[in-house]
């Protein structure tokens, strides 16, 4: 059903991948969000949270470079370097666990960056960003939204398109340097990731507006950004979150045959039911910041 309409909202839908370090661990953490571009002038629409992740990664960055040249700074013998060390962390509130390193890559959207200008909406989950300094796009058209949303209904089938789950390789701990950093060996990227759902119902505030889509189907982690989409291709709005249902068909030590044994199981059900902003509410916001984009 969805089949024609995944290729041609391929063409404009790109994977943005992150790859993370936490304090106290060298291992890498790779992740991944979904963008995709609405005109050829490099706009392009993604959640909030996901711009605000990009715009944190150059702040944790340059906070750990700090960190290790007053770490390096140390010339004090033990016991009493084990003691500045533990005032350093507490100055830059490192402990275990915390984020010291986070690096994004861009996939397939532009030949080069000089960086980005971006639009956030106050209320929702929902962000514009505009490519600077490029010159080529790699997309090769942009989306096309839906003119005529009546017929997103309870009952409609929609899909979902994004990367939730990163396959990708290209990266490194360069122990030399404490530092992670993108790698020219190894996987570049992930697959393609659809799913598709039935419409449930509208989300709405408190005053009865509208600004939103669910799902029967969860929407993944890492498709975030994503556009929702119909059979034909059109856009009809954007991941950006799911919502779990408990469904209250709780089990509690019920024995069962498991791999020939009897064993006492416990489960406890949730219905997982994305949500994505409404197509209208995307086409208002980008109508206020003066953005042009396409319908059909």
């Amino acid at each position: 059903m969805f089949a024609d309409a995944i290729e041609k909202v391929s063409r404009f839908t790109r994977p943005v991948n992150t790859i993370m370090r936490n304090y106290g661990s060298n291992n890498i953490i790779p992740g991944s969000a979904t963008l995709f571009f609405i005109n050829e002038d490099g706009y392009a629409l993604t959640c909030r949270h996901v711009l605000d992740l990009l715009i944190s990664s150059d702040r944790v960055n340059k906070q750990y470079q700090q960190f290790l040249q007053e770490k390096n700074s140390l010339t004090l013998t033990a016991p009493d370097n084990s003691i500045a060390l533990r005032n350093l962390e507490e100055k830059y509130k490192y402990y275990f666990g915390t984020t010291i390193q986070l690096k994004v890559n861009f996939i397939d959207c532009v030949d080069q960056i000089t960086g980005f200008t971006w639009f956030t909406h106050p209320t929702l989950d929902l962000a514009i960003i505009k490519f600077n300094g490029f010159t080529k796009k790699m997309y090769p058209e942009p989306a096309t939204f839906l003119k005529n949303t009546e017929s997103i209904r309870p009952g409609s089938a929609l899909c979902r398109l994004g990367f939730p789950f990163p396959e990708f390789t290209n990266f490194s701990y360069n122990a030399e340097t404490d530092d992670i950093v993108w790698t020219q060996q190894g996987v570049t990227q992930s697959p393609r990731f659809p799913i598709d759902g039935m419409v449930t119902r509208f989300l709405g505030t408190d005053n009865q507006q509208t600004y939103g889509i669910e799902l029967s189907t969860p929407g993944l982690r890492g498709q975030s950004g994503g556009p929702l989409f119909d059979e034909k291709g059109l856009v009809c709005g954007m991941q950006f979150s799911t919502k779990h249902m408990h469904l209250g068909f709780d089990i509690e030590n019920k024995p069962m045959m498991i791999n020939n044994q009897i064993k006492n199981v416990s489960d406890y059900s949730f219905m997982h039911l994305g949500q994505c902003i409404h197509i209208n509410v995307i086409k208002d916001f980008l109508n206020q910041q003066k953005v042009k984009f396409y319908e059909g």
